[in-house]
């Protein structure tokens, strides 16, 4: 049987971090989320957790489970994401109502035709943002998905999965540097 990146990214994260190392194999080895659903919320969230290890780890994993066009498609909502949630977030956290009144002036031509389900693409964004901690995205994203027909638990499977994979991202990036300190020490 041959080791996949998300095993090797299990034996990985040290014994102080068992909860994770499990958690990590329910969330993605036991999720009941179809492939694509699945193999493209681990894609946006190991890129938008920004950790080497992680991305390194899980994304030819998803490049193999994933048609070219969802690909894709995960790698523009990551994007978009990152973009969108620091700008939402910051017309949030303002405390000027005005701001929000503005034009965003800010292109988003993958949002007319991500490339993929629409309900992917809306559950790969709240993927993101919930790393990201942009409120009104998760929102957003949220009630979209629902006027959709998208079950909660489906949406919760997404932020579990963030959770989850941005947590063993800080983790390993710790450790890692926490080596490096070792050796300098």
């Amino acid at each position: 049987m041959t080791s996949t990146g998300l095993d090797e990214l299990k034996s990985a994260i040290p014994n102080y971090a068992k909860d994770l190392r499990l958690n990590l194999g329910s969330v993605v080895g036991d999720s009941e989320l179809p492939t694509q659903r699945l193999w493209g919320t681990v894609l946006v969230c190991a890129i938008a957790s920004r950790s080497r290890a992680v991305l390194l780890a899980l994304g030819p994993e998803a490049r193999a489970r994933l048609s070219a066009e969802a690909y894709t498609a995960a790698k523009s909502a990551a994007a978009m994401m990152a973009m969108t949630n620091v700008f939402h977030r910051t017309r949030h956290l303002l405390s000027d109502p005005e701001y929000g009144k503005l034009r965003a002036g800010l292109r988003m031509n993958v949002l007319g035709n991500p490339g993929v389900e629409r309900t992917d693409f809306e559950l790969w964004s709240l993927a993101v943002s919930a790393i990201n901690g942009c409120g009104a995205c998760l929102d957003s994203h949220e009630q979209v998905l629902r006027k959709a027909g998208v079950d909660r638990e489906t949406i919760q499977e997404a932020f579990k999965i963030a959770s989850v994979i941005q947590a063993v991202g800080t983790t390993l990036d710790a450790e890692a540097v926490l080596a490096e300190a070792d050796e300098v020490g």
